[in-house]
């Protein structure tokens, strides 16, 4: 399984295509909306939001509401393309008056991916760089794994994330009793935190951050809870599950760090507080009697709740900004100002989500029979009766 994503940041449209979902599996646009707004949520969040409001378009690949087989293509309209048509319109520039033809980007930005991309595709105006490389791509990316995730309930397996830092704010990840209350309080947390004393002392240090004009970052955690123990391989290092979602995690915008249950705190301790026990009962099979690893040994799962973190830095874009040089004058200057959030962690956190939820759903895919979503059912099953049974 997988998918392509398309689009610029103020392009007409965001677009992906996916590609080996299973036929038969009930999907619904609403499925897709709900974790598109839950995306767009989150204090700290700047004017974009309140610009877009992303809608799904289900263009191929469902019919009545079942997946056919067939490569399944979503749209999301950006509502601000509107205003950028002639600066970001696809006609060749002899075609162009020149007074339309405006906002040419000659000042890299510290933090993005502005001079690199430049250097990298030879653009002399880095709006062609800064168009991709925003973080609106991952509007798409969410989209992708709405649908991962609504494969994953269908068998049983659950995914939520929250916050738990923010500008060295933290909360205590542990607390939560099961996935459904986690979900809850979080769901009505604006900065996706459980502790709601802690919530408070969030938002005052977004505040801070934003009265200031700079940003701040944090880190978020993803749970998977009702996954079938072996899935991934020890066999090859590219078929490993954790180093796949690892490299999910750090792939979205701004993320610079992972590490799975107790993760770095590992470096800290002896091996006799690291590892997982092994036990077993008639009812459960095979369990450990603690999650340290955070759901995987050997590149595979264990059966228990994977856990995952990741660190996202302080978005680059600051409204007291860094200096930097411009690439036709070579002359110092203050970077420019596109619109910015001060702080996009609980977004993150969505975000998150759903690209775990993908490479998880993308790795039974790869694992189990997956034609028919029917076949795929019985096929889990028939794994975990296995597991249990060994």
């Amino acid at each position: 399984m997988r998918y392509l994503t398309a689009g610029e940041s103020h392009g007409p449209q965001l677009t992906t295509i996916i590609e080996g979902l299973p036929a038969g599996m009930p999907i619904i646009d609403e499925d897709i909306n709900f974790q598109l707004e839950r995306r767009q949520k989150g204090h700290g969040r700047g004017r974009r939001m309140q610009i877009e409001k992303d809608q799904v378009q289900i263009v191929s690949g469902v019919r009545h509401g079942y997946t056919l087989g067939s490569p399944v293509a979503l749209i999301v309209e950006n509502n601000d393309w509107k205003h950028w048509t002639k600066i970001m319109g696809h006609e060749p520039l002899e075609e162009m008056e020149n007074e339309e033809v405006k906002r040419v980007i000659t000042r890299p930005r510290p933090g993005h991916a502005d001079l690199n991309g430049a250097l990298k595709y030879g653009h002399r105006d880095m709006r062609n760089v800064l168009e991709r490389s925003s973080a609106r791509e991952t509007t798409v990316r969410v989209a992708a794994g709405a649908v991962a995730k609504k494969l994953l309930s269908l068998l049983g397996i659950e995914v939520a994330s929250h916050v738990i830092e923010i500008g060295g704010v933290k909360a205590d990840s542990t607390t939560y009793q099961s996935i459904e209350q986690l979900r809850e309080v979080t769901e009505n947390s604006s900065v996706r935190c459980f502790d709601p004393e802690v919530e408070e002392k969030m938002k005052e240090a977004i505040d801070t951050a934003k009265a200031n004009g700079d940003s701040i970052g944090g880190v978020v955690e993803v749970i998977v809870e009702g996954m079938p123990s072996g899935v991934g391989s020890y066999v090859h290092y590219d078929r490993k599950l954790d180093a796949k979602i690892a490299g999910a995690i750090v792939s979205i915008n701004a993320f610079k760090g992972v590490e799975f249950g107790i993760g770095f705190e590992a470096a800290r301790k002896p091996g006799s507080q690291v590892h997982d026990e092994i036990a077993w009962s008639n009812e459960e099979g095979y369990y450990r009697k603690t999650n340290r690893l955070g759901g995987f040994e050997g590149g595979m799962t264990t059966g228990m709740p994977i856990v995952v973190r990741g660190v996202m830095k302080p978005i680059p874009t600051l409204y007291k900004p860094l200096k930097s040089v411009d690439i036709e004058t070579k002359e110092p200057f203050t970077a420019s100002i596109e619109r910015s959030d001060s702080c996009a962690v609980p977004a993150a956190a969505v975000v998150a989500e759903n690209v775990v939820a993908w490479e998880i759903a993308s790795a039974i895919m790869d694992q189990f029979y997956s034609d028919r979503f029917e076949g795929l059912k019985e096929s889990i099953q028939a794994q975990r009766d296995y597991a249990r049974d060994f």
